[in-house]
């Protein structure tokens, strides 16, 4: 075998070693959710969440840190507990939920900022605008499941100025505050299942 066969052979070695398989993970919706809050009347919060969402998120191998993650979520699944309220909120007073039934989140990048703590950075698309997003995500782990599937759990918190994305709905207070804040607190907590 001559040098140059000899030298084709190590350069695929070298770059199969370089190539790590991408692995995809589904959202368990059953132990998922897609929580906010949001300050009412300047004394107390509300409470709701999304029942319906779907999504996937791509790995380099198992590292979270190099996740690529899209997302959608059905406006119309919106639920606080009130059917008044949740009508309100899906009507183009805010949501506007017939033009514009869903939201999409797709990550542009990952940075770790601590154990098991990272910044999930990506665009929110919400009615017909997009806007960049910062938000804090805990890794709390993988575990493989009593029937054989491996599992990974995060927690992922941040807080928008839904007045960003035209969600403008608002009364004033006679003491002067609103009766729904600007600030949307999130509160997401996921757990995905690896498929491949």
């Amino acid at each position: 075998m001559d040098v140059l066969s000899l030298g084709f052979i190590a350069f695929g070695v070298v770059t199969a070693a370089a190539q790590v398989e991408t692995t995809t993970w589904d959202f368990d919706k059953a132990h998922s959710k897609v929580g906010f809050s949001v300050r009412h009347m300047v004394i107390s919060e509300v409470e709701g969440y999304f029942k319906d969402f779907s999504g996937t998120v791509s790995t380099e191998g198992d590292d979270f840190s190099t996740a690529k993650v899209d997302f959608k979520v059905n406006v119309s699944s919106i639920n606080t507990d009130n059917q008044e309220r949740d009508n309100h909120l899906k009507s183009d007073d805010f949501f506007n939920a017939e033009k514009y039934p869903a939201m999409f989140f797709k990550s542009t990048g990952i940075k770790k900022v601590g154990d098991n703590k990272y910044k999930l950075l990506g665009d929110l698309t919400i009615r017909d605008i997009t806007k960049p997003v910062e938000l804090d995500m805990i890794y709390f782990g993988t575990v493989k499941d009593p029937w054989g599937n491996t599992r990974a759990g995060f927690k992922i918190t941040g807080e928008l100025n839904r007045f960003d994305y035209n969600l403008k709905w608002n009364a004033v207070l006679e003491t002067g505050g609103l009766v729904a804040a600007k600030e949307v607190k999130l509160d997401i907590n996921v757990e995905l299942i690896k498929k491949s």
